[in-house]
């Protein structure tokens, strides 16, 4: 009986232990999905995304220049322009153009930096754009290049419309959306 008495404790003794162990194992996965609830709630918070529309005038210098390597029948000019309204700020950059001798027709690309504050919110990105003419018949895409945003304007992505109004007022229609704010 003594020694089905030790038996008996070395069972008892080994089901204590692995009931320890599961409760504490059952603990630990409670506290570690409770800890990580606020990081889950903060990347939540962190992705979210508000989509907004900001409008405004802007003024824009263009200015040729000439540079070794681009083919002659390839306009080269630099960008310079202030935004007014809800992007307030200046951005440079550089665009390259063709047109053919079909009236009408033509395209450019350009790529610039805008350095201002968007809606409250300051940094800077870069606009990419295309655009082609096609016997008078304008398309035109000027996107936010993916994961240029800086400072308050990381995760900024949109596309902008240029609108030149008669006289050759140019404005600006952006479409765009960037994480909530912290």
């Amino acid at each position: 009986m003594a020694a089905n008495y030790g038996a008996t404790m070395k069972i008892r003794s080994s089901l204590i232990a692995a009931v320890i162990l599961v409760t504490l194992g059952v603990a630990w996965l409670l506290g570690v999905a409770r800890a990580s609830a606020p990081q889950a709630a903060s990347a939540a918070k962190e992705t979210a995304v508000t989509t907004h529309q900001a409008k405004g005038p802007f003024d824009v210098k263009l200015a040729p220049f000439k540079s070794d390597g681009i083919d002659p029948a390839i306009g080269a000019m630099s960008i310079d322009k202030q935004f007014h309204g809800a992007l307030e700020g200046t951005s440079k950059g550089t665009m390259l153009s063709f047109r053919t001798e079909s009236n009408g027709s033509g395209g450019y690309v350009a790529i610039e930096k805008v350095d201002g504050t968007l809606d409250g919110r300051k940094g800077t990105f870069i606009l990419q754009h295309n655009a082609t003419m096609d016997r008078g018949t304008p398309m035109l895409n000027i996107i936010v290049i993916p994961d240029s945003g800086t400072g308050e304007l990381t995760g900024l992505t949109g596309k902008m419309n240029i609108e030149i109004a008669a006289g050759g007022k140019h404005s600006y229609v952006f479409d765009y959306t960037l994480p909530a704010a912290n």
